[in-house]
């Protein structure tokens, strides 16, 4: 059943199993406030049972065009479009975040953005790929610097060719 996120009441519905849920549902609250403020778009996610095509579709990419294999179990998932953007969202379990935008214009980009919320691990399938900023800090120094959701995560970005719709 899809569960319209919002942001202004952070709920960790959906993410409970996570052991960073709080943080997930903050990086996730964060997303639904910017997708509404830039674009008037509800941000609306589904079980990884119910957006299974969209997670095929993102795991697809990230194997087949970087080798890479996530290890966590999805929890939700989402894909819409906002004026001729393409996105898709998967959230999994151990706190990580990964979307992937592409435009849909003749000749567009595609770009896949990895997030990985406060209290998590790099996950080791990214560690020795990617540096992430700002994971020298202690958490306790990362909690204390936390302004916002977004603040919580980091975000990379890679750009791997083609446009294949989920």
């Amino acid at each position: 059943m899809p569960y319209v996120v919002d942001f202004s009441e952070v709920s960790t519905v959906g993410l409970e199993s996570s052991p960073v849920a709080d943080a997930l549902a903050g990086l996730r609250a964060n997303e639904a406030r910017y997708f509404k403020n830039k674009y008037d778009h509800v941000f609306t996610v589904e079980s990884a049972d119910d957006a299974k095509p969209t997670i095929d579709w993102v795991h697809q990419i990230l194997e087949k065009e970087r080798d890479i294999v996530i290890s966590s179990r999805p929890l939700e998932a989402t894909a819409f479009r906002v004026e001729n953007i393409r996105m898709a969202y998967v959230f999994y379990e151990s706190g990580l975040s990964i979307n992937v935008m592409y435009t849909l214009d003749d000749g567009g980009k595609r770009a896949v953005g990895f997030k990985l919320s406060d209290g998590m691990e790099v996950p080791e399938e990214l560690a020795s790929r990617f540096k992430f900023a700002g994971r020298s800090r202690s958490w306790p120094e990362r909690s204390a610097a936390r302004t916002s959701p977004s603040r919580a995560s980091t975000d990379l970005r890679i750009r791997p060719e083609g446009r294949e719709a989920p």
